[in-house]
């Protein structure tokens, strides 16, 4: 049977070394994570409770397309207190997580033959899905001392959408408000959708994330439960769009989904009062921040933007390897360290990069960062 044009699409890389690594493990191996960027933690206890409740009461079956008023109430809530932004609660739009809510955006705002720039390096699933969706993606190779984000004199010209993501992944950089603001404008004036990822929003270490909603009501804006609420699993996400457009994709989530999974918007309103809990998870990921700068310089990864958010570290590794994958394989291999390769955020520079994630215990962090010393002191560094 064949196959069409649009399955053609890239593996994504980092899930290929998830599997990599289970198989490790299950052969009795002791794999340190580096390469994920999933929390230990399970969901909040409350976002639990929640369920178990309703599970009792309820029989959990279809909701609206849209998702459950009282939790795009709550949602909306969450940006006046975050950000002190008054949000109308009815652009706010459930998704099955933020990748549902990347399919409605790609499918309500762009032809077939569109062309939508993304910062490189950048999330692998923007470039995926959108050529899954016959959609053009459109690289922008960002720089080191633009903290590895997209600035208004590098969009090109032709384009129909942009995404940008802050903090960011690979990088955990972000977009201060300033900046943020002359991207927005930028495209506003050359009718240029944006589109601004903020699923890491939440988890941030000096100042704090803005988001394209303070700047303009013209943008979409897509976040998630997955990352600050620990609930990767749950696959519940939200999207804020422009009033107009509310309908539009409703009218596409009807069809496409149906609605978000029942017992994960339940769990999200659980999460929503949750969040001193989900704030000590990010007090982990300060202090495991703290460690991987300190440590990885030591042990010969210098090159690197400090992130701003996020889990993550992106680090120049070209003075060991033009070869990010073979070099990843060579270190789960020896130091039973799993971490990804750059390759999977930027086809073209990656293979001279490397992605850490410090998403797991401090614990796992310290055994981690003490076996990458092993190996890089093994290469002579």
């Amino acid at each position: 049977m064949k196959t069409s044009q649009r399955s053609v699409v890239d593996p994504f890389i980092v899930m290929d070394v998830m599997e990599a690594a289970r198989a490790a493990e299950e052969a009795g191996r002791s794999i340190i994570h580096m390469e994920v960027g999933q929390p230990s933690t399970g969901a909040p206890s409350k976002a639990r409770a929640r369920v178990e409740e309703a599970m009792e009461a309820d029989p959990l079956g279809y909701t609206v397309a849209l998702g459950l008023p009282e939790l795009r109430k709550a949602i909306a809530a969450l940006y006046k207190d975050w950000y002190g932004v008054d949000l109308d609660w009815q652009r706010v739009v459930i998704t099955p997580g933020s990748s549902g809510a990347f399919i409605l955006a790609f499918t309500a705002l762009f032809d077939a033959g569109a062309k939508v720039g993304m910062g490189e390096p950048g999330y692998p699933s923007y470039r995926q899905i959108l050529t899954g969706l016959d959609i053009t993606p459109v690289g922008i190779p960002t720089k080191m001392e633009n903290r590895l984000q997209p600035v208004p004199s590098e969009i090109p010209e032709g384009l129909d959408g942009l995404i940008v993501a802050s903090p960011g992944n690979p990088s955990g950089t972000m977009l201060g408000h300033e900046e943020m603001g002359a991207l927005i404008k930028t495209c506003h004036d050359k009718g240029i959708a944006f589109i601004s990822d903020e699923i890491y929003h939440g988890i941030q270490y000096e100042g704090r994330a803005v988001t394209a909603l303070e700047l303009s009501n013209d943008v979409y804006v897509i976040n998630s439960f997955s990352k600050f609420f620990s609930m990767t699993g749950w696959r519940i996400g939200w999207m804020v769009v422009p009033e107009d457009h509310v309908r539009v994709i409703e009218r596409i989530a009807q069809n496409f989904f149906l609605c978000p999974p029942h017992a994960s918007q339940v769990a999200a309103l659980g999460a929503l009062e949750s969040r001193q809990e989900c704030q000590q998870m990010v007090d982990v990921y300060a202090e495991n921040r703290r460690l991987m700068l300190e440590e990885l310089p030591k042990i010969g990864f210098d090159k690197i933007a400090p992130p701003d958010g996020a889990f993550y570290i992106y680090a120049d590794v070209s003075d060991y390897t033009d070869d990010s994958k073979a070099f990843c394989d060579e270190i789960l291999a020896e130091a039973g360290v799993a971490v990804t390769p750059g390759i999977d955020f930027d086809p073209v520079r990656g293979a001279r990069m490397l992605r850490f994630s410090y998403a797991r215990s401090t614990e796992d962090i310290r055994e981690g960062l003490k076996r990458l010393a092993g190996f890089m002191a093994g290469r002579g560094v």
